[in-house]
């Protein structure tokens, strides 16, 4: 989602935040809705099992055994999730339809909770445990469902404009803040001489929740939503409509290289530390891969970054990250909660943040003196974060992101009008989303 493998950074993801954010304002499911779930047990002590979207760079083993060290007769065992969002989240809805005790903290991305709170697979833990004082609000928005705390906010997560400053000085530029912007910088930039084989502008758009991603963020920052604040889907607005036509207008004009229509994270990642991209749209984990002084990036030293563009002015981001929840039949819940205390905790969140620049979910972090040294772009991902947009608390997730990647890419392929895309998207989303 660093988020130090891309597919969680929705957190992706990655969540990857950001996720996941994803889509636009949280719907407002009925009452009559609310799961009904039986008090859990934490008074059970003794060795559990985390369980957690594989961490590549290095530093869960670290904090396991850190923990372990120090409770010799509650031993943490560390399970790698799958490497695929998809996969995580399979993975755990069938340990809970088995009624599986073989986890016992899992992380889970920001925007199951409404899906996993609803359905019983993750059991509600006790909010005077898990105070969300000092907790970025649209991280703490993603651990609540129905007013019940289900998860405790681990690692949080913002999209970043990535950009080449060395090529915007050579012709005088700011960052762009509007999509027109971006645009003529990049015109600008590909005049000069030995720049004409440059591309503009690259994001995620393969056919995966990276592309939800991309979408939504497109349509918030065009001022509309994907599905509004009282929980109706509207992507057939003027808005939405907007949106679509940035993304489906640069693969027609050369903005996003044809290339793209097949980028996940990485893809993008490696093509802007090859040095050909001027514009990147992708999480904070890539800002230490790009600033290797290796020979691995060819951009070491010569980027920055900046919140995303949009229509007519600052750009909208869509929330990623990880949260920590306990599921239904887990064993042992009452160490369950003391782990999770330990890998929230403010001291616990630095150090993770320095050995693997996983953005926390506490404010006060963001401006560390210790964290901005090692990492420049937190207080901007802090103002990037504070205007995201947390992806709605719907129960059927799953199938709604599946929706916009179905209507979304072959609009973007060429091969749907985005007006015929948008109307049937609106059509499914109205079945899926009540």
């Amino acid at each position: 989602m660093s988020w130090p493998h891309p597919s969680r950074r929705l957190g992706a993801a990655s969540v990857t935040l950001g996720v996941l954010v994803i889509l636009a304002a949280c719907g407002s499911p009925d009452a009559s809705s609310a799961p009904s779930t039986p008090a859990a047990d934490f008074s059970q002590r003794g060795p559990i099992t985390f369980a957690r979207a594989k961490d590549n760079s290095g530093y869960a083993p670290k904090e396991v055994a850190a923990w372990n060290a120090a409770h010799p007769d509650e031993q943490v065992t560390l399970r790698d999730l799958p490497d695929s969002a998809d996969q995580q989240r399979q993975q755990i809805i069938q340990n809970a339809q088995i009624k599986s005790d073989d986890l016992s903290v899992v992380t889970t991305d920001v925007v199951w909770t409404a899906e996993f709170a609803a359905k019983g697979y993750v059991t509600p833990l006790p909010a005077d445990r898990f105070p969300l004082d000092g907790v970025l609000p649209a991280a703490a928005q993603t651990a609540t469902y129905f007013d019940k705390l289900y998860a405790v906010p681990g690692d949080s997560n913002g999209g970043l404009l990535y950009y080449r400053k060395d090529l915007l000085d050579s012709v005088g530029a700011e960052p762009p803040t509007t999509w027109s912007d971006l645009k003529k910088v990049c015109a600008e930039i590909k005049k000069k001489p030995g720049n004409a084989d440059l591309d503009c502008y690259g994001g995620q758009f393969d056919k995966y929740e990276g592309l939800t991603v991309n979408f939504a963020e497109a349509v918030d920052s065009s001022g509309g939503a994907v599905v509004d604040d009282a929980g109706k889907p509207t992507v057939d607005t003027p808005q939405a409509a907007q949106g679509l036509d940035f993304l489906v207008s640069s693969f027609r004009d050369g903005t996003i290289p044809k290339a793209a229509i097949t980028w996940e994270e990485e893809q993008g990642r490696q093509a802007f530390q090859d040095g050909s991209l001027i514009f990147l749209r992708n999480w904070p984990y890539v800002y230490g891969l790009a600033s290797q002084d290796d020979a691995s990036s060819k951009v070491a030293g010569k980027f920055d970054v900046a919140p995303l563009p949009g229509l007519a002015g600052q750009g909208v981001s869509s929330l990623g990250g990880l949260n920590f929840a306990v599921p239904t039949y887990a064993k042992n819940k009452g160490t369950a909660l003391d782990f999770i205390s330990f890998l929230s905790s403010r001291d616990e969140q630095k150090k993770r943040v320095m050995a693997s620049a996983n953005p926390p979910t506490l404010e006060a972090l963001y401006t560390d003196p210790d964290l901005v040294e090692k990492y420049p772009y937190l207080p901007t991902l802090a103002k990037v974060i504070a205007t995201a947009r947390p992806r709605p608390k719907v129960v059927p997730y799953g199938d709604v992101t599946l929706a916009v990647q179905d209507s979304v890419y072959p609009a973007l392929q060429g091969n749907t009008p985005p007006d015929q895309a948008l109307t049937a998207l609106q059509s499914k989303l109205q079945t899926l989303v009540r």
